[in-house]
């Protein structure tokens, strides 16, 4: 059974957790790594290590997409494999909530994944190959007290996801949505002594992701849940 070859992959959101062990984990496997973040003054160290190309880009906003895409088309690095990893958390009694901040997260969390996934669908159809996966949370699945902001961002994120799958995987294109179920370990936020592994590793989830992208497309899935094998669900 072949498995897919995919070239080149776009990260949409990089920082030092998730998104760096993705790029670590593609570029290992030999695909061409590109990184996209609203501020890359701290990715220096992450594109050498992963021979990455590192892009400025506010995922909310159409033009920036839209020539990020283009800046790679012109260097022959469009990409076959787009990931969404940007996020916005803000929390807070509903009567608090800032609108244009309520606003301003929404479109991190969700348009941005609409303008990404537009981009990418653009120039993957006429090849009919690809894949775009979207990073969620628990928060797309079930609505917590002082989080209506992340929970609508979430939910429209896997609703575009769920939407995007049934019209473009007959069409070649493997969408992928994927409910991140708890904390993930980083360097300010490390595994407690008496808890072990109850923190979500960010390589054991890249591998999850990579896992993914190799599914042959007889057996393709739309939506993977990762979480500690403590969590409560």
């Amino acid at each position: 059974m072949e498995k897919p070859k995919y070239r080149s992959a776009l990260i949409v959101g990089t920082g030092p957790g998730l998104s760096a062990s993705l790029a670590r984990l593609l570029a290992k496997n030999g695909l061409a790594v590109a990184l996209a973040a609203r501020r890359t003054d701290k990715l220096a160290a992450l594109a050498k290590e992963t021979g990455a190309e590192v892009h400025a880009c506010n995922a909310a906003d159409q033009k920036e997409v839209a020539d990020l895409f283009d800046a790679l088309d012109a260097k022959g690095r469009t990409p076959d494999v787009v990931v969404y990893n940007a996020s916005a958390h803000l929390r807070g009694a509903l009567v608090d909530l800032p609108p244009d901040d309520v606003k301003r997260a929404i479109e991190i969390n969700a348009f941005g994944g609409f303008l990404v996934s537009q981009q990418a669908a653009r120039r993957m159809l006429p090849k009919s190959h690809g894949a775009i996966f979207l990073t969620g949370a628990t928060a797309g699945v079930k609505g917590f007290a002082l989080s209506a902001t992340f929970a609508m961002g979430k939910f429209a994120l896997r609703g575009l996801a769920q939407s995007m799958a049934r019209e473009l995987s007959p069409k070649g294109i493997h969408v992928a949505h994927f409910v991140i179920d708890g904390g993930i370990r980083s360097a300010t936020r490390s595994m407690p002594d008496n808890a072990p592994d109850s923190l979500l590793d960010p390589d054991a989830i890249a591998e999850t992701y990579w896992a993914t992208l190799q599914q042959h497309r007889s057996a393709w899935s739309w939506e993977i849940e990762v979480r500690p094998w403590v969590e409560k669900f």
